[in-house]
């Protein structure tokens, strides 16, 4: 990852669905209000992600779901529903119901999660399922497991693939992205970018180097080009604007790559 590009790649096609995505995908649970994602959705930050069976705080983007699919937009939005079920028919119901609460009749991607080994064959032909009845167009999964995601795409069973990469967790530079190529290639979407916070926290950093931004730590991972969409979350408007500065100042330059690799290496520890 060399980061020496100035200007941030703005949209990319994800993987090989040909869906045309931004940079920065948006998760649904950290609070932010309706407004909030449908400024980010304007800024073309079109990736959003949504548990089918989360409420609370998730409330909030299903709204803006909603208020963008009233606008005529709904062809612009790239939606990921996520589903813990580990169980075909629940996986089912769960999607049916959550397709109701936005009204619409597909998703886009259905995220099969979180998985530590290979999902059952029951499982990924359940979804596969989906796709035949229109009510999902691809299938993606999400697991911690690095080395399960190249054994998934050499058979060919997942569109897209939610792995976890940070300045912090960078083993996917290794041991994932570099086994995620050819004319299938998954779409590759990334989480985690601040460690959980960690990559946020003073008092984790080395001595006598300052915490960086939020929007450094997606910088980071937007500039190592196997990534397509970097996820983020924002509690609030302000912090949404915050973020979205990261694609007016793009990728970071070498210095400050090694900064942030010194920085990961140190909260690593």
């Amino acid at each position: 990852m060399e980061g020496t590009e100035r200007s941030l790649e703005l949209t990319r096609v994800l993987g090989s669905t040909g869906l045309s995505v931004g940079r920065l995908g948006i998760s649904s649970s950290f609070g932010a209000p309706a407004r909030a994602f449908e400024e980010a959705f304007e800024r073309g930050c079109n990736y959003f992600t949504w548990g089918t069976f989360i409420k609370g705080r998730s409330g909030e983007m299903q709204a803006a779901i909603k208020n963008i699919c009233r606008a005529g937009a709904r062809e612009r939005l790239v939606l990921a529903m996520l589903s813990y079920a580990h169980d075909p028919f629940l996986t089912e119901l769960f999607l049916k119901r959550g397709l109701k609460r936005l009204g619409i009749e597909y998703t886009d991607i259905l995220i099969l999660g979180y998985f530590s080994s290979r999902p059952s064959r029951r499982i990924l032909d359940g979804a596969r399922k989906l796709v035949d009845a229109g009510m999902v167009r691809y299938v993606g999964l999400t697991s911690h497991n690095r080395k399960l995601f190249s054994s998934l795409h050499r058979e060919g069973l997942c569109d897209v693939f939610h792995i976890r990469y940070s300045a912090a967790h960078r083993g996917a530079e290794t041991e994932t992205f570099p086994h995620l190529t050819g004319p299938r290639r998954p779409g590759i979407v990334t989480f985690t970018a601040t460690a959980w916070r960690k990559l946020l926290d003073s008092k984790k950093m080395p001595a006598g180097v300052p915490a960086p931004p939020a929007r450094d730590c997606y910088r980071f991972v937007l500039s190592n080009p196997s990534v397509d969409v970097c996820m983020m979350g924002a509690g609030d408007l302000a912090q949404m604007r915050e973020n979205l500065t990261a694609l007016d100042l793009g990728p970071l330059n070498p210095e400050e790559v090694a900064r942030m690799r010194r920085i990961g290496d140190h909260v690593h520890r």
